[in-house]
């Protein structure tokens, strides 16, 4: 059997009355789960070059063998990551499992792919400053928020303005890794600053209101339970894009959050211009984060806690990074 077509009830059909195409069970399935667009993007991307690999043949008519001769395909022939890899294999298995309902005995003796343990890159203090200094406005409050309060780069962008309690100096951070929410410190230093955000973001909003705009996007099913919500400001986002954009899922003119592009290049420029060699990128900021914690005599369960790891080993890590050198060992040579 063929890939089916554009008109193929598998794949898409202009009449409603035939069966949905197989893309578009895709697409509502991911939704109905609550995958971020991102992850939707790429699993419709993994299960697209599956079904092309195998000369499009329908994924009913192929199994385990089909699955890993793809993935190894993907890791001898285009040399993928171990990461890449088992995108590929979650994306098929979602196809599987949650579109097609196949519960196959093969699908558990999949094997993940396994990449090598590498350390997090951890700035000293004083690096860290270095780093801060070179940048300013907007990208210094969001780079300080990934040091100050340990939040991942998305974490940070998909802050709202609710989420900023600055009386009890707080972050709540919603929906991260895990689908968990978490709370987490505000750093006092960046009252003011946050203070001046917010004023900005008001005003944006309110100039939206007075052209008709002013909608953000919410998660889930909000804004069908809470119609007006969308063009509230609690619910804007903290770092607003310059531009409003047409929302994919609804199709509705909003104001997003900043791509995510802006505060890598900003980071990456900010540590060339410190004269910082040590490959550097949003996250590591939060790894410098649990580290400078850590050296400063907090308990590993509160770092835990406020990274959002739900297993403590994950959090462990840290402690092979401190000053103290591999396994806290003091060299004889500093004695």
């Amino acid at each position: 059997m063929k890939y089916p077509g554009k008109n193929d009830p598998l794949m898409g059909a202009a009449d409603s009355s035939k069966r949905p195409m197989l893309m578009d069970v895709v697409h509502g399935r991911l939704r109905v789960k609550h995958y971020s667009l991102k992850t939707e993007k790429a699993y419709v991307y993994w299960i697209r070059r599956y079904i092309a690999a195998n000369r499009g043949r329908h994924p009913r008519e192929m199994g385990g063998a089909e699955v890993e001769a793809f993935l190894t395909r993907l890791a001898v022939q285009d040399n993928v990551s171990a990461s890449t890899q088992n995108q590929a294999l979650s994306a098929l298995l979602f196809l599987y499992r949650e579109v097609l309902g196949q519960e196959l005995p093969w699908m558990e003796n999949c094997v993940r792919a396994h990449g090598a343990r590498k350390l997090p890159v951890v700035l000293s203090v004083g690096q860290v400053n270095q780093l801060l200094a070179q940048l300013s406005g907007r990208e210094y409050l969001m780079a300080a928020l990934l040091y100050g309060a340990g939040l991942r780069l998305m974490e940070c962008l998909r802050l709202r303005v609710k989420d900023i309690n600055l009386q009890r100096t707080e972050l709540t951070v919603r929906d991260g890794k895990g689908g968990k929410d978490r709370k987490t410190v505000l750093p006092r230093r960046l009252v003011p600053l946050l203070e001046a955000q917010l004023r900005q973001v008001a005003a944006l909003h309110l100039a939206d209101l007075q052209v008709g705009c002013g909608y953000t996007s919410l998660p889930f099913a909000l804004a069908r339970k809470y119609p007006n919500a969308p063009r509230e400001l609690a619910w804007q986002y903290l770092f607003p894009a310059v531009r409003r954009g047409i929302d994919p899922l609804d199709g509705r003119e909003k104001r997003h959050h900043i791509d995510e592009k802006v505060l890598q290049r900003a980071v990456r420029n900010a540590a060339q211009r410190a004269g910082i060699l040590s490959p550097v990128s949003p996250h590591t900021l939060r790894h410098c984060f649990a580290t400078h914690l850590l050296e400063a005599g907090s308990d590993i369960r509160t770092v835990q806690e406020l990274l959002g790891h739900k297993d403590l080993a994950t959090t462990q890590i840290y402690t092979h990074v401190l000053n103290r050198g591999p396994g806290g060992v003091i060299s004889p040579i500093d004695r």
